[in-house]
């Protein structure tokens, strides 16, 4: 949270391969995000999630959160943090609980409390446990059991984990910066949120955030999560092939990469040769744009093959066990590695499905720079944030209803006695 009288304020930390973002949302009157301010840093000392240097990426993080302050006119005090590194982990799991009668909200903690107290992997610690659906009895596929009747009830859980000792370096040099850290998200579960629509997700639709340093991606069927990924390689790893394959710096690379690359060569068949001189003195020569096409798309078509691999498994089981499992909605695209020129149409030859190429959703304010892929992980960070500040503001006028009932009650009996 921020210090500030009149406004909800939500703060997400995005702490990146590339870049530490840092976005200040107020929560308006009809719940919707309003950005006023947010700041940017290239990152030092974090590589794939994993920090190597601490005190260049508190560096870092303190110049991105001094920069959002400053515009917002307000001082931080928490933040909603983003995490994806090869670590992380998901499973799927089962809870049952009898009933007495109706479904009540203590049966619901109870089931999931049952779900997520299974093994999980060695040192891991879960982050998200995110309900599928329940069953009562015969009846499976509900979204909301409370009030129904029934003699035994199941919830089907989504585990998200991950090693105990990565969050704590992250967080560590969270707090390093005077900061609180209000809750650590999965940066593909914010993406998910920032970028995907109600009825993609109800439909079906595997939502792909290509950073710099990893790849997060999960898989939604019938409106639940159904799994959670990390790639430990991503747009970065491209670029390094260029680097390595045309004898250039990776900074130099980077902007070939952009400027002139592509996920596939052209249909007209035509080649233009490039002029490198003007980007690194000491590479003179000029080559085909085909031969550098040809580096990137063999990179990103290896790596989309490995999601194809994951989605293909992951529909293959839920076949048996009799459940939906088609992607109707197809592929989502998003993050700052998606930004290369024809790589929807790379995507539609290795997944045979509809894939487009996706922005933040349902923000207003300052976003003429932040509605771009490459912000999808912080700006899902500000919606998660908000949910979570909805669901304490309505838990806490609830307490406060109880409150007062009891207190009329015990107002009542002092009068009568």
């Amino acid at each position: 949270m921020i210090i500030s009288q009149d406004k909800k304020l939500v703060v997400g930390l995005e702490i990146g391969t590339n870049k530490v973002v840092t976005l200040v949302g107020e929560i308006l009157i009809d719940e919707k995000i309003k950005i006023i301010g947010f700041g940017t840093c290239v990152s030092k000392g974090i590589d794939k999630g994993k920090i190597n240097n601490l005190d260049a990426i508190i560096t870092c993080i303190q110049e991105s959160i001094n920069q959002a302050e400053k515009m917002a006119d307000c001082h931080i005090t928490s933040v909603y943090l983003s995490l994806s590194n090869e670590y992380i982990n998901c499973q799927n799991e089962i809870g049952i609980v009898p009933l007495t009668d109706e479904v009540t909200q203590e049966d619901l903690e109870n089931a999931i409390h049952i779900a997520k107290s299974v093994q999980i992997l060695n040192e891991h610690h879960i982050l998200h446990v995110i309900p599928q659906e329940y069953s009562i009895d015969q009846q499976s596929g509900i979204k909301n059991p409370l009030g129904l009747s029934g003699i035994r009830m199941q919830v089907t859980v989504h585990l998200i984990t991950c090693h105990k000792n990565t969050i704590k370096n992250i967080v560590k040099a969270v707090e390093k910066c005077d900061l609180q850290v209000d809750q650590v998200i999965f940066s593909g579960l914010a993406s998910s949120k920032a970028v995907l629509t109600e009825e993609e997700c109800k439909l079906g639709v595997c939502m792909i955030d290509i950073g710099g340093g990893t790849i997060d991606f999960n898989i939604y069927i019938d409106g639940a999560i159904q799994h959670s990924q990390v790639i430990p390689y991503a747009g970065n790893i491209v670029t390094s092939d260029i680097a390595y394959a045309f004898r250039t710096s990776h900074h130099d690379a980077e902007i070939i990469k952009i400027k002139y690359g592509s996920a596939i060569k052209s249909s007209l068949g035509s080649s233009k040769n490039i002029d490198f001189s003007n980007i690194n003195n000491n590479f003179t020569d000029t080559l085909q744009q085909d031969a550098l096409i040809e580096v990137i798309e063999s990179r990103y078509v290896e790596l989309l093959s490995l999601i194809k691999d994951s989605i293909l498994n992951m529909q293959k089981q839920l076949y048996q066990r009799g459940k939906k499992y088609e992607l109707l909605s197809g592929i989502v695209l998003t993050g700052g590695g998606s930004n290369i020129t024809c790589l929807t149409e790379c995507a539609e030859k290795i997944f045979h499905k509809k894939v487009r190429l996706a922005k933040p959703l349902h923000l207003s304010g300052l976003i003429e720079n932040i509605i771009e892929p490459h912000y999808a992980t912080a700006a899902g960070l500000l919606h998660y944030a908000k949910e979570c500040y909805i669901n304490a503001d309505e838990k806490k006028r609830d307490n406060s209803f109880i409150d007062r009932v009891f207190k009329k009650i015990n107002d009542w009996i002092q009068t009568e006695f």
